[in-house]
């Protein structure tokens, strides 16, 4: 995080946190009070400043307030990097180790890194499909590819294919309604009356 934002917490620990006004899209835009935040110098601190909380609840840190964000698909939002085939999370971080993947029953893909869970933008999913690969590790052709979108073969994700460290994943296949049960985020946090973060604001 910001230097200033870190003195910030230190000089004001106790400031209530914000519920409710900041969103995350499953394209990885940011929209306050649902109009999407559109100057490029308020996006950035925003990504400097994003983390996940030991609750798995998305937040701002935005100087001593805590602005918990509610997300449309999940906490992180995997991109191209446009180099090579390479990931970036939306915020531009770039995670370095695959430990879990997942199709979700609406098309969508999964990856849970070293930085957390997130979905893949739907308009970089085709650059991942390039990782798929047999449990021996064999590309997949595009037969084999279709088979498993119809659930007629299992694939794994090769980690190396998308610039990441870890050996190769097997793929899950999960319902999106459980995808936050099942990689223990809140997509809509709130306060409660024993929330650690204070009351709402």
């Amino acid at each position: 995080m910001d230097a200033e934002v870190l003195a910030a917490l230190a000089r004001w620990p106790a400031v209530p946190a914000v519920y409710g006004w900041l969103a995350l899209t499953a394209r990885g835009q940011w929209r306050l009070r649902g109009e999407r935040i559109g100057n490029a110098a308020i996006v950035a601190f925003i990504a400097r400043n994003y983390a996940l909380d030991g609750f798995g609840r998305a937040y701002f840190q935005n100087g001593p307030q805590r602005v918990y964000v509610d997300l449309e698909s999940a906490p992180w939002i995997w991109q191209s990097s446009g180099a090579g085939h390479g990931l970036l999370a939306h915020t531009g971080t770039v995670p370095r180790h695959l430990a879990r993947a997942a199709l979700l029953d609406d098309g969508r893909l999964a990856l849970v890194t070293d930085l957390g869970p997130g979905t893949v933008d739907d308009r970089d999913a085709a650059r991942v499909l390039h990782a798929l690969c047999d449990a021996g590790g064999r590309s997949l052709d595009e037969a084999a590819v279709e088979r498993w979108l119809q659930g007629r073969q299992e694939a794994c994700l090769s980690p190396r294919a998308l610039g990441l460290e870890g050996a190769r994943v097997p793929i899950e296949r999960l319902s999106a309604r459980r995808l936050a049960e099942h990689f223990g985020f809140d997509p809509a946090p709130r306060a409660t009356a024993d929330d650690p973060s204070g009351p709402p604001s």
